[in-house]
């Protein structure tokens, strides 16, 4: 079974939306871990889903230092 690795976008009624490769694309909530958020870093196995923490800090201090980029003066 093929690993889908994706970041959550958002949650909506029931659903996970996930950006899969600049796609977005629903899940049912259900099958994600209950400490899931927004911006984490996943891994989606058929219904199984698991969480990348190491990946999700390295991507949010790339966003944070690209912001701190944007925003010097």
């Amino acid at each position: 079974m093929k690993k889908i690795k994706g970041i959550i976008d958002r949650f909506e009624e029931g659903f996970a939306v996930v950006e899969i490769e600049g796609v977005t694309k629903d899940y049912p909530k259900i099958i994600f871990p209950k400490e899931a958020e927004v911006g984490d870093v996943v891994y989606i196995t058929g219904d199984k889903v698991t969480i990348d923490k190491n990946e999700t800090k390295k991507l949010e201090k790339e966003i944070k230092d690209l912001m701190n980029e944007v925003w010097e003066d």
